[in-house]
């Protein structure tokens, strides 16, 4: 059943995204669609349209990806990796320029999504059938989900709640940021209260209140509002477990498993939608797994190192070295999380069957440290890998303070899984670590320059309204 849902949904995304240009809705596309939502069914299936949008903006090509890990100390993009001029750019900060093509990419691809979303939220005024305040529940968790990525890479962005196209969209001025945050709380809070918990989901991978509440939690900590993280979270606190094998978590037969809270759904096979994040992600000319990879978001000696002695984590996310097609040893290091022994491989693709978790409650426990100052949540997460705990006698002395010992276990939860930049910018540390990163990403000088550009050609459809982010005037 979830196959035919995501088959419809593909199929309905193309509709919806028009004919003429892939900027616009088509005069004939615009029929169909007008002729379309009528039914429960129709909203559904429109939803599933909504769901298909997170395959590109969370696939392995991504702004999360390349802004949230790749530009961070734990990985790096090889610079010879086929046409990664552009992306290798948006990894060295320095290099990084207005006329960046993948920025523009990741900016059209984010508003493309928002115009699905809003489209099914406005077809849904002055109707009336029982899944209703779900189905814009789910649409306003994705929405939300969406902007906050953009708001913490880009700042003040056009805020679009109703449906516009891309090219429509340029001509929006951009929105404070402050505003923004505001937006994004206020779809929270309403999915928050009208969808089920994870329990009672409708489907694999469907949005739920407890994904919802832990984003807000999320939400609020980048904010700097502790006490209203800590109260959400705490809603969340002991719903959920951790997996007693932290491999497990990616094993494709393990899907949406007991710690996931939200994650992106492939079925795997070249015919459906599939995962391609190990393609992505492992080394070029490799024969890790008799498959090719593309060199991106390739590890650090950095995050290496991080690992503890003994730590299983560092095994289940990083392997250190691969024989090359010539049979040679090579010690680059690349992230493995997402390797499918099973998928389908060929010269094109690797048609792999592994979800992305977007959240999961190891964050629930970390966040909550975070926000409450007490060590025993990050301790749960660290008994998991059976490790000691922070404050016992034989806790590594180079964290010798919980903000260290929070941002250290961050990063070794979580390397590959988009999520470093983001802790760092939150924390405050940004700067500091990047200019002392071992694989050189190129100097900070300024905060802004973690913004990234508004892209060029945005500006120049209306710059009387579209302002520079300060770094690229």
């Amino acid at each position: 059943m979830n196959k035919l849902k995501y088959i419809i949904a593909s199929l309905l995304a193309l509709m919806l995204s028009g004919c003429n240009s892939f900027l616009e809705l088509s005069p004939k596309s615009q029929v169909n669609e007008n002729g379309y939502y009528k039914t429960e069914e129709d909203f559904t299936t429109s939803m599933h349209a909504v769901y298909a949008t997170l395959h590109t903006i969370y696939g392995p090509q991504s702004l999360p990806s390349y802004f949230g890990e790749c530009a961070s100390d734990n990985a790096y993009c090889n610079e010879t990796a086929g046409d990664y001029n552009d992306k290798y750019a948006l990894t060295k900060h320095q290099n990084l320029t207005t006329a960046n093509a993948i920025v523009l990419d990741f900016w059209n691809t984010y508003y493309k999504a928002m115009f699905k979303i809003n489209n099914v939220l406005n077809k849904m005024e002055g109707s009336d059938f029982s899944t209703k305040k779900q189905i814009q529940g789910e649409c306003r968790f994705i929405r939300a989900l969406y902007y906050f990525d953009m708001v913490r890479a880009w700042g003040d962005i056009p805020l679009v709640l109703v449906p516009v196209t891309v090219a429509q969209s340029y001509g929006m001025a951009r929105t404070s940021t402050a505003d923004i945050y505001k937006a994004i709380i206020d779809d929270l809070e309403f999915a928050a209260s009208n969808l089920p918990p994870k329990t009672s989901e409708r489907f694999a991978g469907a949005a739920t209140s407890d994904a919802a509440n832990v984003l807000l939690g999320k939400v609020y900590l980048t904010m700097g509002n502790k006490e209203a993280a800590k109260t959400v979270l705490m809603k969340e606190y002991g719903k959920f477990s951790l997996e007693t094998e932290y491999a497990k978590l990616w094993n494709p037969k393990n899907k949406n498993c007991r710690e996931s809270i939200f994650e992106v759904q492939y079925l795997g096979g070249k015919s459906n939608p599939y995962s391609k994040y190990w393609a992505v992600f492992a080394p070029l000319d490799n024969r890790c797994v008799t498959a090719w990879g593309m060199g991106a978001n390739q590890v650090t000696e950095d995050l290496y190192q991080a690992f503890e002695k003994g730590d299983p984590r560092r095994e289940a996310t990083v392997q250190n070295g691969y024989t090359n097609t010539n049979g040679n040893f090579i010690a680059d290091k690349f992230f493995v999380k997402w390797r499918d022994n099973g998928a389908e491989l060929d010269k094109l693709t690797e048609a792999a069957n592994n979800n992305f978790i977007i959240l999961r409650y190891a964050d629930v426990l970390l966040m909550l440290t975070e926000a409450t100052g007490e060590a025993k949540y990050m301790n749960e997460v660290r008994t998991r890998a059976g490790l000691p705990g922070y404050g016992d006698p034989n806790y590594p002395t180079a964290y010798n303070t919980l903000e260290a010992a929070l941002q250290h276990e961050e990063q070794v939860e979580f390397g590959g899984e988009f999520h470093r930049m983001f802790d760092l910018l939150r924390h405050g540390t940004a700067m500091t670590v990047i200019n002392q990163c071992s694989k050189e990403h190129g100097k900070i000088t300024n905060a802004n320059q973690f913004l990234l550009p508004i892209p060029q050609y945005v500006v120049d459809q209306n710059p009387t309204v579209i302002r520079q982010n300060n770094a690229y005037k």
